[in-house]
């Protein structure tokens, strides 16, 4: 069973701010509580063929093959520099007070989804992570892991969820400034552009 030098090593690794987070708590300022809800939800789903990867050793054959390695590397981060464009050619344009259809629900979540999916280092993190505190003694290693899993993503998305509803407890403080709106689109948009620039730059 899970201990709890799992659940604290979770928590922080959850709360360290990253991209998921950072794309969370810009949907909460910028497009209300649901938008952010949504956000939660896709981040945490990208997350999910990590876990699985991890769970089948599907990791260790991203880690060894180079070329699957660097491909979905470049791939996340031209879709992160593509979010920043987006965001930086879409300042000043949003609007805070708009209701959301499912439509857009759907198109924020498959964003999230798409940040956390191409990021292969989410892979080799769980590949290395989720071991560590599966029981020797385990009657069923992989059923452990599993568990593991489900543990650290509803840890996820709680805390991810909490994050946009908190960005979106300080909206009202910006909603009537269009500069204090276009200075922070920008600011978010900077930092998907760095992350983007930081993920083609890693190494394996």
């Amino acid at each position: 069973m899970f201990n709890t030098e799992f659940l604290l090593t979770s928590l922080i690794v959850v709360l360290i701010p990253g991209t998921g987070v950072i794309y969370t708590v810009s949907t909460g300022l910028f497009l209300g509580r649901r938008a952010s809800i949504g956000a939660a939800f896709g981040c945490t789903a990208g997350i999910v063929p990590h876990l699985l990867a991890s769970v089948l050793g599907l990791s260790a054959l991203l880690h060894i093959s180079a070329l699957a390695f660097q491909a979905i590397k470049y791939a996340g981060a031209v879709y992160l520099l593509y979010l920043a464009w987006s965001m930086w050619r879409e300042t000043g344009t949003l609007k805070l007070d708009s209701t959301e259809r499912s439509r857009d629900l759907r198109r924020i979540a498959v964003r999230g989804f798409l940040i956390n999916i191409l990021n292969p280092k989410l892979s080799i993190f769980f590949l290395a992570f989720l071991p560590l505190f599966v029981s020797p003694q385990a009657a069923s290693p992989m059923g452990q892991m599993l568990l593991l899993s489900g543990i650290f993503m509803a840890m996820t998305l709680g805390i991810f969820i909490l994050y946009g509803i908190s960005a979106n407890g300080v909206r009202s403080y910006i909603i009537n400034s269009p500069k204090a709106i276009r200075r922070m689109q920008r600011s978010f948009a900077a930092v998907f552009a760095v992350l983007g620039v930081k993920l083609a730059l890693t190494e394996q």
